[in-house]
């Protein structure tokens, strides 16, 4: 049990994909500008390596070493027009907003590496957990960037006001507070991605050692 916990915590604080390994930075910068968007992002990664790392464990003795990668690809972006139909039917809006970053998870880093790293050694269940971990550790970095982004940018959350109205100045507009344009822009992720790793190598000094 401390082995198979380890494959969900871990993934959360000291090895996370983003912030220790530095994988998946591209949909980090890209679609974290509204928390919404950062949230679907993460819920489709943990579908996609979920699901994916299983069917690839399950696999793994009859997958032929010299066609692996296609094998893999084949079968994340089996999970991935999974998804990108049930947003189209669901929520037509903000796939289109999300637009081309939906495909790009079949070429997810973190993907193909838990693939390769995990699943094809592991049995069903661990790879399972090792997925939905991972896929977690990606998340929640995508939460928080996306938090900071669309609150700091837009003065909003999913979409909603939660700073007051800056047309008609009331709420924190009202003391002169202005919305930080810049947050918006794909930069801005990267720093607040840089204080995120920051404040975790702080706190764990391991972590500088390593």
């Amino acid at each position: 049990m401390g082995k198979d916990s380890r494959l969900i915590l871990d993934p959360l604080t000291d090895d996370n994909p983003i912030t220790i390994q530095v994988l998946g930075i591209c949909s980090a910068l890209a679609i974290t500008a509204q928390l919404k968007a950062s949230l679907v992002m993460a819920i489709s990664v943990i579908f996609v390596l979920g699901i994916g790392n299983v069917v690839i464990s399950l696999m793994r003795n009859i997958i032929p070493s010299k066609i692996r990668i296609i094998v893999q690809l084949t079968v994340v972006a089996a999970l991935v027009i999974i998804v990108d139909q049930v947003l189209k039917a669901f929520s037509y809006q903000l796939s289109k907003e999300l637009g081309a970053f939906i495909g790009l998870i079949i070429t997810n880093c973190i993907i193909m590496g838990r693939f390769e790293a995990f699943a094809l050694g592991n049995g069903p269940w661990r790879s399972f957990l090792d997925g939905i971990g991972n896929a977690l550790g990606y998340g929640v970095i995508l939460i928080i960037v996306g938090f900071f982004r669309e609150l700091l940018g837009s003065g909003t959350l999913f979409g909603f006001p939660v700073l007051g109205d800056p047309i008609a100045k009331t709420g924190l507009y009202s003391t002169g507070y202005e919305n930080n344009g810049f947050m918006l822009l794909a930069p801005m992720a990267l720093i607040v991605v840089g204080i995120i790793i920051w404040v975790q190598r702080s706190r764990n000094k391991a972590l500088i050692e390593d």
